[in-house]
């Protein structure tokens, strides 16, 4: 038994030792492989970067842009240039003598501001121009509140002959005013007496605008219906949907109505001519240019002062509120 124990010993030992060379050829190894994994290779030199051409594709492309540029404002600005003369024409012969605006000269010799001052001081024109705001302001103001509802009623009730009243407002805007303007002028003479004043040219926009009101049903028909449903949910009738909602979102397109309406009344010559001809005192600004010019002599620079004067309102309101009157007039088209 002792001889078998010291066998087992030896063979062990042996085992060992084996054991010890394997371990040490699994380290020559390791190191064999750590030293190939750590073996650095030779690189080669990155190739210089040469510079762009002077014609290549982003130069080119920034040459485009820059043409485009040049062409576009510049064709801004001689629409611009072509709009604007007419303007300087108009300025420059209403501080003009007289006699010098009857003659080809475009530059004025002397500068007749006192023009102006006596446009002012013309009988009757502050008159023109209490009468012609009260046309413009009146008018608008009716034509707004009678066509909201009209608008939101075709836009977002559901009704039956609903398409049917919208095809009726429509075909209303082919009607010239000239067919109905003897009944017209009957009615408001001879049945209600209110020939020589401004009111039977306001009165009727009381009753809706064709124009105002197709205008604004389209761009009530882009407002989201969730508002509408979200108004219902939390207990909104139909009229407080309208004020409390509708209008306010609805902005831009009232304002673009009410912009059209008021230049329409303001430079109107038709309605006052048939309504007012006949009461001086009720005259508008733009049927009172008449009285400027006699049966046989036109006062050119009065005329041209005065006119000037009309317009200038006009363009004041439009420079203020032409951000609104650009966004209703773009919305209105996007949703038929």
């Amino acid at each position: 038994m002792a001889e078998d124990r010291s066998d087992v010993t030896k063979d062990r030992s042996h085992l060992t030792e084996d054991r010890s060379h394997l371990t040490g050829g699994q380290s020559d190894v390791t190191k064999d492989r750590f030293d190939v994994t750590t073996t650095t290779l030779p690189t080669r030199p990155a190739p210089a970067r040469t510079p762009r051409a002077a014609g290549g594709p982003a130069a080119r492309a920034r040459r485009k842009r820059l043409l485009h540029w040049i062409a576009v404002h510049s064709a801004a600005l001689a629409a611009a240039l072509f709009f604007l003369l007419p303007f300087v024409f108009v300025l420059l012969t209403s501080v003009m003598s007289d006699d010098q605006a009857m003659s080809g000269e475009l530059w004025p010799r002397t500068w007749h501001w006192s023009n102006y001052a006596t446009v002012f001081t013309t009988p009757g024109f502050l008159d023109w121009w209490r009468n012609s705001l009260l046309y413009a302001g009146l008018g608008t103001l009716f034509t707004v509140c009678s066509a909201v509802p009209v608008a939101y009623a075709l836009a977002r009730l559901r009704f039956r002959g609903r398409r049917v009243a919208m095809i009726l407002v429509v075909s209303t805007m082919m009607l010239p005013p000239q067919v109905v303007v003897m009944p017209m002028y009957l009615v408001w003479a001879q049945q209600l007496h209110l020939a020589g004043s401004v009111w039977p040219l306001i009165i009727p926009m009381a009753f809706g605008d064709a124009y105002s009101i197709f205008l604004l049903r389209q761009f009530l028909l882009t407002i989201p219906q969730e508002y509408l449903e979200s108004a219902k949910v939390d207990g909104c009738g139909e009229l407080r949907t309208l004020l409390r909602i509708v209008v306010p979102m609805a902005r831009p397109g009232i304002a673009a109505i009410s912009l059209f309406q008021f230049f329409f009344c303001w430079n109107d010559y038709f309605g006052p001519q048939i309504y007012t001809a006949q009461n001086p005192a009720a005259w508008t600004l733009s049927y009172g240019l008449e009285s400027f010019k006699s049966a046989h002599n036109v006062n050119w620079n009065l005329t041209t002062a005065a006119t000037l004067l009309v317009m200038a309102p006009v363009i004041v309101v439009f420079f203020f509120a032409q951000k609104a009157f650009v966004e209703g007039v773009t919305l209105t088209g996007v949703k038929g």
